[in-house]
């Protein structure tokens, strides 16, 4: 028997990218052993919601990411039922309610948001790449693994880089998986504070955002990185086709 579980936690955010909002719900649902399973569920609404579709992420470490993926398209499905009408909250029950029958199912891996956002773009369209700039890392071991967790569930390849207090982070995959990346970094806890307490990254800067044209490099996976000099530094983005990208935005960031 399914217990229902409608206690959760809610923090929303302005994304200032698309002008649409982020829902980020807390909850826990039973899983495949009736054990409770906790997910972390990412809902972002772009300005003409409930007529279309948010984008939704789900993440729990009791999950794997094929997992996580199939309840990310279960979630998109029952969705479609709802257009029109709020339903974060609808959402949100169906899954406490339904995980357990959702994880028996068979990964389908088709499930893809349906969504535009105020750009006028929709979030399906192709290998995008972004350059993002830290302004610092205190907890700098455990934000990098999570960093290159995101990359892993996300499917995104690049480069974590470290040269003296630079820290870039430079993404490379599907524009909606790079979008969610965005949501994950803005609102997630994942540095601490002067007084060692968990906070959210308030000191980040997208760059440069565009589509990977042919003469930039593909990178096949996602690493970590360290540059003991801005020429060291400057081969890397050349490697990969982006010494001017390098010129207009990187060299600036050099005090």
């Amino acid at each position: 028997m399914i217990r229902q579980k409608e206690d959760h936690r809610l923090s929303t955010a302005v994304d200032p990218e698309t002008d649409g909002t982020v829902f980020r719900i807390l909850t826990k649902a039973e899983g495949l052993m009736g054990e409770d399973v906790p997910l972390e569920l990412l809902f972002h609404l772009p300005v003409n919601y409930p007529s279309c579709l948010p984008a939704i992420s789900v993440h729990s470490e009791h999950l794997t990411r094929a997992q996580s993926m199939t309840v990310k398209e279960k979630l998109l499905k029952q969705a479609e039922n709802l257009l029109s009408e709020p339903m974060v909250h609808e959402l949100v029950l169906w899954i406490q309610h339904n995980l357990r029958h959702v994880l028996n199912q068979p990964e389908t891996g088709s499930g893809r948001e349906k969504c535009t956002f105020a750009t006028g773009t929709t979030v399906d369209d192709g290998l995008w790449m972004t350059l993002l700039h830290l302004d610092h890392m205190r907890a700098k071991t455990k934000y990098v693994q999570t960093v290159e967790k995101w990359a892993s569930d996300l499917q995104l390849t690049g480069r974590l880089m470290f040269m003296g207090k630079i820290i870039l982070i430079l993404l490379q995959g599907d524009r909606s998986n790079i979008k969610e990346y965005l949501i994950l970094q803005k609102t997630s806890k994942v540095d601490v504070d002067s007084s060692g307490k968990k906070c959210k990254e308030k000191m980040i800067s997208v760059l440069f955002e565009t589509k990977v044209q042919t003469e930039h490099k593909r990178f096949l996976a996602f690493e970590v990185k360290e540059y003991s000099s801005l020429d060291e530094l400057q081969k890397e983005f050349e490697t990969a086709g982006l010494k001017k990208l390098f010129s207009e935005f990187v060299l600036g960031l050099v005090k």
